[in-house]
């Protein structure tokens, strides 16, 4: 075939068009979201679990000290209402305890936990 008969023609995809419904839904779906944002939901962290018989707990006074399943400076889970979300590490910030962020959770793939 000839290169030199051979035209080119620019092709040009139309622009997106917004459907009248479309704007409607996002303003819908906004303030259902705007809804659920003052929900209150109980934040857990986790620094670890341990398993004691009821006497052992009724012997617990101040400053007892209670051997966890987990070494220092290891990972805390995150949950919230009791499915964990994320792992994080304890942090000092101003004299205060905080949990920052490392790991999130994807849905479902929550490890069992004994």
């Amino acid at each position: 075939m000839d290169n030199a008969n051979v035209e080119t023609q620019e092709v040009s995809t139309p622009a997106a068009v917004e459907a009248p419904g479309d704007a409607k839904r996002a303003r819908v779906n906004s303030s259902n979201i705007d809804l659920l944002l003052d929900v209150a939901m109980r934040v857990t962290v986790e620094l670890g679990r341990t398993r004691m018989k009821l006497a052992q707990i009724l012997e617990l006074q101040m400053g007892s000290v209670i051997e966890l399943d987990r070494l220092a400076g290891d990972p805390v889970d995150i949950l919230v209402n009791d499915h964990m979300v994320a792992r994080g590490e304890v942090v000092v910030v101003e004299d205060k305890f905080g949990v920052r962020i490392i790991e999130m959770i994807a849905s479902g793939s929550e490890k069992a936990r004994a």
